[in-house]
């Protein structure tokens, strides 16, 4: 009895001991740029990547050759490897309109996904991965870059405390000067310059961040109405898709204007908030700007965030172990419905050429 007690105490201490391990992940996909960025943490042993699926064996010789990754990881079919592998969850870097794939394949066998942003092409594939996830009863997260902005964050927690009052206007610019000019990988542009496996240019690729900002910052109020206008500043460049949209958000108490572009003269993701009696603005992920009522200005450096809400497979790791919820944040489903509504609306908005309410 004695040694069946110990036996199974050495089971409990080794099973608890996994639990607080790394998160196991595969991969689905290596056509999207970003993916350098989880592969580097592979590099360096920050994340544990058990397969990656990717059906093009170019981009394995690439990869596999700038982050010595093992031939053993590759496989070219999703559900096989996920079947072989058992992840914890499963990260998309691939087509935007190609994440409801992803959702097709794991929701089924309930595995959690992380995709990219923003969460589909369309609104109608939005829908059906939010109806696979409820069905399952599995996480489908989406990862922006400007959720690890701790300048966003100090915002968010500045207005929480009411020293600006409440929010009356926001202004999110977000772009580059465009993804061929930048650089991006040829199989990046193949599908991130195509309406239907991007769902739109900059729209869809830039928009998405003010989308979910503001979002966020109006606690998961739907809009009332959305307008927008697209312009086609490059079309030796991109003859498929707008290159330029500005979209006007209008909630009960405050309105949004979106500045998604290709055709910026520099890299930029920023956010000013203008509440009853001050003004907030997070220049970048680390600074922000501030002036009050009584013409009091300011400047500061955000103080880092804590954990879990500091990085991506930190921030999964502590939703698929229950020690935060994920459900009313950026990344959540539940938000980036919503973002998806304001997108769609904002494409119906320049095809009709009004204002639609939502």
């Amino acid at each position: 009895m004695k040694t069946f007690l110990s036996a199974l105490l050495l089971v409990f201490v080794g099973f608890a001991a996994s639990a607080q391990g790394p998160i196991r992940v595969c991969v689905a996909g290596l056509n999207h740029d970003h993916a350098h960025g989880i592969l580097n943490r592979y590099k360096d042993g920050t994340v544990d990547i058990v397969g990656i699926a990717e059906p093009d064996k170019e981009l394995w010789v690439k990869y596999g050759k700038l982050y010595h990754i093992p031939d053993s990881l590759f496989f070219t079919d999703l559900k096989q490897m996920i079947l072989l592998k058992k992840p914890d969850a499963v990260l998309g870097y691939n087509a935007v309109a190609n994440h409801v794939d992803i959702v097709e394949i794991c929701a089924p066998l309930h595995i959690p996904v992380m995709v990219e942003k923003p969460l589909a092409a369309t609104l109608t594939q939005a829908k059906r991965i939010e109806a696979l996830a409820n069905q399952y009863k599995i996480r489908v997260l989406v990862n922006y870059e400007t959720t690890w902005y701790a300048s966003n964050q100090a915002n968010y927690n500045t207005i929480a405390a009411d020293s600006i009052g409440k929010i009356r206007k926001m202004v999110v610019h977000d772009g580059h000067q465009g993804p061929k000019e930048i650089g991006c990988s040829k199989e990046f542009l193949s599908w991130l310059t195509d309406p239907v496996l991007n769902g739109a240019g900059p729209l869809n690729d830039f928009g998405c961040y003010g989308a979910d900002l503001m979002t966020w910052f109006m606690h998961g109020q739907k809009p009332l109405a959305v307008t927008a206008i697209a312009h086609h500043y490059k079309p030796e460049i991109y003859p498929k898709v707008e290159d330029d949209a500005t979209i006007l958000v209008e909630y009960p108490t405050a309105s949004g204007q979106i500045e998604a572009s290709w055709n910026w003269p520099f890299s930029i993701k920023d956010m000013e908030i203008f509440g009853e009696t001050g003004y907030l603005h997070a220049l970048d992920g680390k600074s922000i700007v501030s002036r009050m009522r009584e013409n009091i200005k300011g400047a500061k450096t955000a103080s880092p965030l804590p954990a879990p809400i500091n990085d991506p497979i930190i921030y999964l790791t502590a939703v698929l172990r229950g020690k935060i919820s994920g459900n009313d944040d950026q990344s959540s489903l539940n938000y980036n419905m919503i973002v998806m509504k304001i997108l769609d609306a904002a494409k119906r908005s320049i095809k009709e050429g009004k204002r639609i309410v939502l």
